[in-house]
């Protein structure tokens, strides 16, 4: 009688896990994370974003660069009425444009936009005043008049801050991205070598791991960054080779668990080759805790970007970062403009929450004691 309620009862809980794999199993308890998901959300939102950029951006010229100076610091939702005499040999090239082109760079304005406080149509032609400008008459109608909306306002040069925001997001999450597959490629590399060989390739990966990790993160990507070079990409690098330290240390703790393990000595016996063993054996066995570290580390990349662009070493104008955008307006916190500096320090904090809790969601779902 007891040898068949044991029975039933196994029957039973295989009944109730029937058809779930780990992985389903594990987007099970992640679904149940409401912070989590919210923060997947987020994550996609300004990935959509910054993938769809200029197609989307109310400012289409390179890099949202467009300046306004007589219509600098608008507040949100100001309106501006625009005098636009389109530009012949623009509007031709803008013919053989494609949207690829336009997606990755923008595209230059294909007319002469002026911003006029006040107009008139008399016939075919255009009697317009501009802003602390001569009255000027164009042989245009009233198609060239254009008022636009400023959904955040202009910043201090009279650029649209809501693109400015917009293409911000492509340098931030770039620079996550680029970071962390170079962490991950140096750390995991490392961090299996020194805990599979052990004895000398582990002490000198060891001291090498302690050696980047006693010296301050922001002061070794500051010297990496002179050393290469202010840029684009050379921020990417930087950042990359100071962030693998924790990927290594936790990919070493991993794999000293698990080398030991039955199929790990049963795969040595049968003869396969190191490299086969650490790619095929061990690394799908250590995948959870090397995403949640990657997530945590995609952060801790777009706090330093944005850092490096605040102290004026990260990325150069005239391509926007949030960091250097609140360089820029940092100064307008103790004036009337303070969304200036507050709209892009809201997006840095935005995306890193929402990295920070992904990371602590993933950690949650892997966590089979829980």
């Amino acid at each position: 009688m007891h040898i068949r309620k044991r029975h039933n009862s196994f029957i039973q809980a295989a009944a109730n896990n029937r058809g779930f794999s780990p992985s389903a199993m594990f987007w099970k308890r992640f679904r149940h994370n409401g912070m989590a998901i919210a923060s997947l959300v987020v994550i996609s939102f300004f990935a959509l974003v910054a993938i769809l950029g200029y197609l989307i951006t109310p400012d289409h010229t390179p890099y949202c660069n467009q300046q306004y100076l007589e219509l600098a610091s608008l507040k949100p939702f100001s309106k501006a009425t625009f005098l636009c005499i389109p530009i012949e040999a623009e509007s031709e090239k803008r013919k053989t444009e494609n949207k690829f082109r336009t997606l990755v760079s923008g595209v230059p304005l294909d007319h002469t936009s002026i911003p006029v406080e006040e107009y008139s149509i008399s016939g075919d032609s255009i009697h317009a005043v501009p802003y602390n400008g001569d009255p000027i008459t164009a042989s245009c109608n009233k198609a060239c008049v254009k008022t636009r909306t400023f959904i955040l306002g202009t910043d201090t040069y009279g650029r649209d801050l809501l693109s400015q925001v917009m293409i911000g997001s492509r340098v931030s999450l770039s620079v996550g991205f680029v970071a962390v597959a170079i962490a991950l490629l140096i750390g995991i590399l490392l961090g299996a070598l020194a805990a599979y060989y052990g004895g000398w390739v582990d002490s000198l990966i060891l001291w090498l791991v302690n050696v980047v990790w006693s010296i301050p993160t922001v002061l070794l990507v500051i010297a990496i960054t002179f050393a290469l070079g202010k840029g684009f990409w050379q921020v990417f690098v930087a950042i990359g080779l100071t962030v693998w330290v924790d990927v290594a240390r936790v990919v070493r703790g991993q794999v000293l668990g698990i080398k030991e393990k039955e199929y790990i000595e049963a795969a040595r016996a049968l003869g396969y080759r190191t490299p086969r063993i650490i790619l095929r054996h061990i690394l799908p066995n250590i995948t959870g805790p090397v995403v949640v570290i990657a997530a945590s580390n995609f952060a801790s990349a777009i706090l330093l970007e944005a850092g490096l662009s605040f102290l004026g070493i990260g990325v150069q104008p005239p391509m926007p970062s949030w960091g250097t955008m609140v360089k820029e307006n940092y100064g307008q916190i103790l004036l009337d403009n303070a969304h200036l500096a507050f709209i892009p320090g809201i997006a840095i904090m935005l995306i890193v929450l929402a990295f920070m809790l992904l990371a602590s969601g993933i950690r949650d779902a892997l966590d089979i004691k829980a």
